[in-house]
């Protein structure tokens, strides 16, 4: 994923930050794989960082955008941005 990032010429601190969130999410599901998972998790991960942690608005969108990310780009399946 990092060397896609690179390749597609997002920042340093950028690919760190997405790298950072996607595997929170990964852990937080019990260590499934992406694929297997679809928008009720994506959903219940990110109501978690708002109401158990707390997180800022601008946060959780970053957490979303990496997610979006890791769907859209890396895995090139659809449906998470309605």
């Amino acid at each position: 994923m990092r060397e896609r990032l690179r390749y597609m010429h997002y920042g340093l601190r950028t690919e760190q930050t997405y790298v950072y969130w996607i595997r929170w999410f990964i852990r937080y599901s019990g260590l499934r794989h992406p694929k297997d998972m679809e928008r009720p998790e994506v959903e219940a991960f990110l109501t978690m960082l708002a109401t158990e942690r707390k997180v800022a608005a601008s946060t959780r969108r970053q957490a979303l955008g990496a997610l979006l990310y890791l769907y859209k780009k890396q895995l090139g399946l659809q449906g998470l941005e309605d």
